[in-house]
């Protein structure tokens, strides 16, 4: 009994991680694809429209069935912080970030958005959200994890390395995206995706107040 309780807290515990990176792969697609219709010359706005008028109607019969009896009434106050979470998530941070990846690449922009974490531990940390105990491993841990993603963040706008010619790569699509690469520019795709990965981090803090 106590190894059937023992497996069933393990499962509960580690769900939560396992539907995370689940979640970072269907980014990584979403990226991917975004990338790529942008490149055939689709504007960001249109996408980001398509993207978010698909989800609506994917979603809305969960919303219907599922949530009905549980949704709480839907007060002045709610409704406008529920305009503030739209209006940082799908218009501010998406917009900047796909903005972000016309100037840059899908793993570019992915890659940046690990700052998210950060920022939000910031932000939660300064709004009093989240408690971090300076004289404890846990909290060093912390501070470090967010100094070392920050430092990250930087050199991945600031350096650049060399392109690297793989052996299953298409020679001239290597030579479209070299002479493409030569009119990015990087650092100002790297900002609109910092700014939009600040934004997202708001998009998530106020999710938890609401």
């Amino acid at each position: 009994m106590s190894m059937e309780y023992s497996k069933t807290q393990l499962y509960k515990n580690v769900k939560p991680y396992f539907l995370v990176i689940i979640l970072q792969f269907g980014y990584a697609g979403m990226s991917i694809i975004g990338k790529y219709a942008l490149n055939k010359g689709m504007s960001e706005h249109v996408f980001i429209a398509y993207q978010h008028a698909i989800a609506a109607v994917v979603i809305a019969p969960f919303a219907i069935v599922l949530d009905r009896k549980r949704t709480p009434k839907l007060t002045f106050c709610v409704f406008a912080k529920v305009a503030l979470i739209a209006l940082l998530g799908p218009v501010i941070n998406q917009n900047l970030f796909y903005t972000g990846m016309k100037y840059t690449t899908a793993s570019f922009a992915r890659a940046m958005c690990n700052v998210i974490p950060a920022f939000s531990f910031a932000m939660a940390w300064i709004l009093g959200l989240e408690k971090v105990y300076l004289r404890r491993l846990r909290g060093q841990a912390k501070v470090f994890g967010t100094m070392v993603t920050v430092v990250g963040a930087l050199l991945m706008t600031l350096v650049r390395g060399p392109m690297f010619n793989l052996p299953w790569a298409n020679g001239n699509a290597h030579q479209e995206s070299t002479s493409a690469a030569n009119k990015q520019d990087i650092t100002k795709g790297a900002l609109m995706i910092l700014a939009s990965s600040l934004s997202g981090s708001g998009f998530f803090i106020l999710q938890v107040r609401v």
